[in-house]
């Protein structure tokens, strides 16, 4: 650098041996000189103290070792967390609230994915259950708060859905399972009554007082007791609640659902009190409050007292101790309504027994990006025991979806060994599809050749082991049917995988415009098989139905019925329709108008085509399918030859007439709402296009998910 260059203005100070000069030219110098392989940096700064440099990350691991105190004690004989907080009734009262709205901020924030360390436990009175006994309100409040959090790690670490946030269910020795968390339930009952006979001693008449005069009050101040008694209410029910709902959702095959739903209701309405109380409480709040109601940790927006984040970074090594900032009251006001509203959704699923109802089931609940609490509830009660809801065989759960008739369940082929492992694949689908988006694609993508692997045995193994029986007999065995309609239904159920799979990377925004293209014609693609598999799937079922019924001859209404399609698989037809449509209307913007066409400098469209799909490519889902084929697909598309069929309008035709046959499942019907918008909207942009779009040059394309989340609408501008 030159040391005699005229110093620039910089906000960063120079020291005596050095000034700042602007670099740009000399990395510009770089860019066009240095070879693979080659370093630039100065005589001060090499690559050595580059690697060894302190990596600042994401506050969750990031970590600093400043710490107010050295121990628990230390910040309890300094008075951190006095008991009784104040021999003023009345301030006791309201720093008891704060405790309780901090509390819930602490624990928002810990199912967001930080520390149990540094963020429940980061209240001193929690970490000192003896010091507590003799506050009975404090002290029965935090043994709740152990007791559901102890309720939650479990839920959590039996689901394994922990991975995703690895912090999360360390407890570094936290006093978790404390002597009497167990009763916190009893307790904070009779903390209720009482707090309730003291809401109705302040509430009633002159002449009934004197009856009442033996109640102590909850503090000093008579005008705010009705106030204070109804905020500590409202909290103590909430929690009590809540505990119910965590330890009925976790009785086995879904037997406390029921009940989960009623202490749910009551867990929403309680928080509606909670959130009314805040005006009262700030306009009661004494000392210096946070500025602004949308950072306030506490609804008073005053500070709690017996609180230190940094407490746990000395006594827990692992525990990052860097202070983190909590999501703000109101925020986990609105986090636990959510959360609440994502386990009534769970608890109102009827535990159907059919896998097709319940992966749409699980489609549509990840469609509110469930938080991991909610997620790790699901997962309990879908999986338990290796059974479906703890109650149904896989096996059971196979045949049933693979069409085949009940007797089928009892089959001695469950007991083959792949039948086996495909009963094990299904078990690690539907706990992957309660994961998060991202973890959920991932591992979709990786599940798909054990998927494809599995066909390939089963294929090999029930052609070895039946293949006499098929040659000798006349009829096809039990056994023959059963495993050809398994093989049919693993198939199907791989590109059902495959379409999950390209359908999250547009929840996720993995794909840029200039992507789209490739992205609905491997779309398309991977529809046209979903939808050939399903077809074969229940022309085969259709059939077994048939020969159960009497043998009589045909009507021709009855052979009319037996060539319909399925409404199934006109659903999917739809979809086809519109994901080849945009594929050919995305082709002749780039081919013949230059739109939506963005060459990367970074990496080649084959290289994009393979980073995409690799996992379906290594999978060979489907054979035959690859860069090239997609280019052949495409080369040739014109707005000539695409307006001349117009698959858009076959899509808006199709979702026409199939709606009334859905007109039972709203979730489907909704669906084929947003999918006949798609269709019309971009029949409209196509005509519009083909009539202006080579004469106009000022003409704008762009694409927008304004009426679907996957299906694009070209909306088409004038610049």
């Amino acid at each position: 650098m030159d040391r005699h260059a005229p110093q620039p203005t910089s906000s960063i100070p120079a020291t005596e041996n050095t000034v700042w000069a602007d670099a740009s030219p000399l990395l510009e110098a770089a860019c066009r000189e240095l070879r693979d392989g080659e370093l630039v940096h100065g005589e001060n700064f090499n690559l050595f103290a580059a690697m060894s440099a302190l990596e600042i990350m994401d506050p969750k691991m990031d970590s600093g070792i400043i710490s107010r105190y050295c121990s628990v004690d230390e910040a309890i004989e300094d008075g951190a967390a006095p008991i009784p907080i104040s021999f003023d009734k009345t301030v006791d009262v309201q720093c008891i609230i704060d405790i309780m709205d901090y509390l819930l901020a602490c624990e928002a924030t810990w199912h967001k994915g930080h520390s149990l360390a540094q963020t429940v436990f980061s209240c001193i009175y929690l970490l000192r259950p003896d010091r507590t006994a003799s506050h009975a309100l404090l002290d029965s409040y935090c043994k709740v708060i152990r007791a559901t959090c102890k309720a939650v790690v479990s839920v959590v670490s039996d689901a394994r859905t922990h991975e995703e946030e690895d912090l999360f269910t360390m407890a570094y020795g936290l006093p978790l399972n404390e002597h009497g968390d167990d009763k916190c339930l009893s307790l904070l009952n009779a903390v209720e009554e009482n707090i309730s006979r003291q809401l109705r001693a302040c509430k009633a008449p002159s002449s009934k007082r004197k009856l009442l005069e033996d109640i102590e009050p909850l503090q000093a101040n008579i005008d705010l007791e009705e106030g204070y008694c109804k905020a500590l209410l409202c909290r103590i029910r909430f929690r009590k609640h809540f505990f119910h709902v965590l330890t009925c959702m976790k009785r086995p095959q879904g037997r406390g659902m029921e009940l989960a739903r009623k202490h749910i209701a009551a867990c929403i309405s309680e928080l509606e009190s909670i959130y009314k109380s805040a005006e009262f409480l700030a306009s009661n709040a004494c000392g210096t409050c946070e500025d602004g109601m949308e950072d306030r940790t506490t609804a008073s927006g005053h500070q709690p007292i017996g609180f230190d984040s940094s407490l746990n970074s000395r006594i827990s090594a692992p525990t990052p101790p860097r202070s983190i900032k909590l999501l703000s009251w109101k925020k986990a006001t609105e986090y636990f309504e959510k959360l609440l509203h994502d386990l009534d959704f769970i608890c109102s699923y009827s535990l159907d027994p059919s896998l097709e109802v319940l992966l749409r089931f699980l489609v549509q609940f990840q469609k509110s990006q469930p938080d991991l609490v909610a997620r790790a509830h699901l997962q309990l009660l879908l999986v338990q025991d290796g059974k479906l809801y703890g109650r149904d065989p896989i096996f059971a759960v196979i045949t049933r979806a693979a069409g085949l008739p009940e007797v089928a369940k009892n089959h001695d082929i469950q007991k083959n060994e792949y039948i086996i492992q495909l009963g094990q694949l299904v078990i690690n689908m539907l706990k992957i599809l309660c994961t998060n988006a991202a973890w959920q694609r991932r591992k979709l993508g990786k599940i798909l050749q054990d998927w494809r692997v599995i066909y390939v045995q089963l294929e090999l193994a029930f052609t070895k082991e039946y293949r006499e029986v098929s040659n000798t007999s006349d009829d096809e065995s039990i056994s023959v049917r059963i495993f050809k309609q398994i093989l049919v239904w693993v198939e199907e159920q791989t590109y059902w995988i495959a379409h999950r799979f390209l359908m999250l990377g547009f929840e996720l925004d993995l794909y840029a415009p200039g992507e789209y293209c490739m992205v609905y014609w491997y779309l398309y693609v991977i529809l046209i098989k979903l939808a050939e598999k399903t077809h074969l799937k229940m022309s085969a079922t259709d059939g077994i139905a048939k020969r159960k019924g009497k043998k009589r001859k045909d009507s021709p209404k009855d052979l009319a019925r037996e060539s319909r399609i399925p409404h199934a698989v006109l659903f999917l037809q739809c979809q086809i329709c519109l994901a080849e449509g945009l594929t050919l209307l995305l082709a002749a913007l780039r081919n013949e108008l230059k739109i939506l066409h963005s060459p990367s400098p970074f990496n080649s469209e084959h290289e994009r085509f393979m980073q995409h799909f690799e996992l379906l490519q290594k999978a060979c889902i489907p054979d035959h399918v690859s860069y090239p084929s997609f280019k052949e697909s495409t080369a040739y598309a014109r707005f000539s030859t695409i307006v001349m069929y117009n698959y858009f309008k076959d899509a808006q035709k199709i979702a026409k007439e199939i709606k009334s046959s859905f007109s039972n499942d709203p979730d489907r019907l909704a669906e084929l709402r947003r999918l006949e918008l798609v269709a019309e909207h971009n029949s409209v942009a196509l005509n519009v296009i083909c009539k202006v779009g080579a004469l106009d040059p000022s003409l704008k394309v762009s694409l927008e998910f304004i009426h679907h989340p996957c299906f694009a609408t070209a909306v088409v501008k004038r610049s």
